[in-house]
């Protein structure tokens, strides 16, 4: 991990230059993984696009002179919304850009990722989040009917996952899926039930946004026939209950 001072700067025009100097001396074909970024659509658009947009494309500019690979992270939504959001504009432009460098010969992989779980207590704007502070505070959550498709990926299996297409050699844009969506309302459903508290959750209660996915099921890649990728339902559940009894030893 990169210390934030030195790559916060890397955003401005001319900073490739920085860039490449700073991984010249990094073995030729070392990965840069580049995922610093921005998540939350209530966000500006001109903030999305800084950290989203015009840093990685410094990174890969830079790097790419410099013999590495370079690895960006967006999300499956670029592909399966009519209407983005300024955080899921800005990771479409960011693929667009990667996938021209990739196909000018540079060593670039752009993944669009699913929604992941594991590493640390979930976001709070986040749909995970939401819910985990429903749970702690012991407080209804709502919710919309809950038909949308989603993939949740634990932290673990999408290492893995990464390593995969690395040692394939994989460049371009590449929808990182496992093929096993589950809708929010049954996700939800079965984490509130496994921890006993189906009387705090209102499907329903909310009104179902128009333009999200509730049809689309991206298929698994070849690549990543042999990655382990746990069931969502009992993963994101067993995360839940991990969260919820470590925050009651941080009480106790």
């Amino acid at each position: 991990m990169l210390d934030r001072t030195v790559y916060e700067g890397w955003w401005r025009p001319g900073a490739a230059d920085l860039v490449e100097r700073f991984f010249s001396a990094a073995p030729s074909k070392s990965v840069v993984l580049v995922s610093a970024g921005l998540l939350d659509p209530a966000l500006s658009a001109t903030e999305h696009r800084q950290v989203n947009v015009d840093l990685p494309k410094r990174i890969i500019e830079g790097a790419c002179r410099a013999g590495m690979r370079v690895v960006t992270c967006g999300t499956v939504m670029e592909r399966l919304t009519r209407h983005p959001n300024p955080y899921i504009a800005s990771k479409a432009e960011l693929g667009l850009f990667a996938q021209e460098r990739a196909t000018a010969g540079d060593d670039v992989l752009h993944l669009q990722i699913h929604t992941l779980y594991g590493g640390g207590a979930p976001a709070p704007f986040m749909f995970l989040g939401q819910l985990f502070d429903a749970l702690r505070h012991d407080r209804p959550f709502e919710m919309s009917p809950g038909r949308q498709l989603r993939e949740y990926h634990h932290v673990e299996d999408e290492a893995a996952a990464l390593n995969a297409l690395l040692d394939a050699g994989v460049t371009g844009v590449v929808p990182l899926s496992h093929g096993a969506p589950v809708t929010l309302a049954e996700l939800a459903t079965h984490v509130f039930d496994a921890v006993g508290r189906l009387d705090l959750l209102r499907i329903g209660a909310r009104p179902e946004p128009p333009d999200d996915n509730y049809a689309t099921i991206l298929p698994r890649p070849r690549l990543l026939g042999q990655v382990d990728f746990r069931p969502a339902l009992q993963g994101v559940a067993a995360y839940v209950q991990a969260q919820l009894s470590e925050l009651q030893k941080k009480q106790a």
